[in-house]
């Protein structure tokens, strides 16, 4: 009997959420779990003995239904286990045991002793649905009870059923256990790839706002400045308004970059990168506030600049203060510290900072400070 009812629980042992579990394996569960339902054959066959009786009619009956309650108690739990329901509601458990219980005790008044198998199911049902500390004491309960009402009934000793029932038990709370952890572990995963998106969510709702609320910011006073100035200086006016179109190209630029994961190499967000980083670092740190003077075809060589002068400044300098200068020709990082960054191989570090520049007619320059050292792009 321990065996039986052992192998029975385990298909729903590996839940997915929303999914029944794949593999013909898996359809095939309640079928597996309903091979080991014949150790029922017991009571049924002495009811069949007796069947010109009504008792051995109703033996019968009570022992069919108890079979059928139990797998769909089974199919039940199993349901809840792939929707990663631990502890299932007592609204839907409780009429199941009970109706279990009525039809147990019906098949022993009926059959007698061999209506005892029921016990053993009775009790691997309540360590399906209740909790360990709800299940364990009625577990312990039918032992007890089987025992006694065998010597009172003078069936003989009832151990060996007494025995059943508690391996049972113990098999199938180790098995639920097992589902427990499982749906915990997938219940933790799901929830970190929530709290993932949600970060993510608010990191780029961070940085497209670190990478246009000053651009925006400047696009809305320039309008309204070039608005004033139509009646009064037109000239001054066709100037503002060109340079409201280039701000406002390049701010569409930036969100296009952002929106295609390309925003590690945009201008603005390296100054968040580098501002960000430097502090973890403690080094002091002086930046811009605005890109706006920078060029559209330079802003991504300034990026590149910015980051590979602040990376320098944080692993090699030892510095204590670091400045990055933009100028409409010119992106420059200073340090104060007293090491010497190294050019590293081709393709990236100063090596590839070069090849970049020579793309746009650039020049990288570097220079030994006292104390301190300058790493500059320049554009005559």
């Amino acid at each position: 009997m321990t065996t039986v009812l052992t192998v029975s629980q385990t298909q729903p042992v590996t839940p997915t959420p929303g999914v029944s579990t794949p593999g013909s394996t898996g359809r095939l569960g309640p079928v597996f779990a309903g091979i080991w339902l014949f150790f029922l054959l017991n009571p049924l066959l002495e009811g069949w003995a007796h069947r010109d009786e009504m008792r051995g009619v109703l033996g019968m009956a009570s022992t069919l239904a108890f079979a059928a309650v139990y797998m769909l108690l089974w199919v039940r739990a199993r349901a809840d286990r792939q929707r990663l329901v631990d502890t299932p509601p007592l609204t839907w458990s409780l009429p199941y045991l009970g109706a279990l219980v009525g039809l147990g005790v019906l098949t022993v008044a009926c059959v007698g002793e061999p209506g005892m198998a029921c016990a053993v199911y009775v009790s691997v049902a309540c360590i399906m649905v209740f909790p360990f500390r709800v299940a364990a004491p009625i577990a312990v309960a039918l032992v007890v009870g089987t025992i006694a009402l065998g010597a009172r009934e003078d069936w003989g000793s009832q151990v060996g059923t007494a025995f059943g029932i508690m391996a049972a038990s113990v098999a199938v709370f180790g098995l639920r256990a097992v589902m427990t952890r499982n749906i915990d572990l997938v219940n933790a995963q799901l929830e970190n790839a929530r709290l993932a998106v949600d970060n993510e969510r608010t990191r780029f709702a961070r940085d497209l706002h670190d990478i246009l609320g000053h651009s925006l910011t400047v696009i809305t006073v320039k309008a309204e400045l070039a608005q004033k100035l139509l009646d009064v200086d037109l000239e001054r006016a066709r100037a503002e308004l060109a340079d409201l179109e280039r701000l406002s190209r390049d701010a569409l630029h930036d969100v296009r970059r952002a929106v295609e994961g390309y925003r590690d190499i945009t201008l603005p967000g390296e100054l968040v990168r580098a501002r960000v980083a430097l502090r973890a670092a403690e080094i002091d740190a002086e930046l811009p506030n605005s890109t706006d003077d920078v060029p559209s075809d330079l802003r991504e060589l300034f990026a590149w600049t910015v980051r590979e002068g602040v990376t320098n400044v944080i692993r090699h300098s030892g510095a204590s203060h670091c400045e990055v200068r933009l100028t409409a020709t010119c992106a420059e990082v200073i340090d104060d510290g007293a090491a010497t960054p190294s050019p590293s191989g081709h393709g990236s570090g100063l090596a590839g900072l070069r090849e970049r520049a020579a793309d746009v007619g650039a020049t990288v320059v570097t220079r030994h400070l006292s104390p301190g050292f300058s790493l500059s792009v320049v554009r005559s």
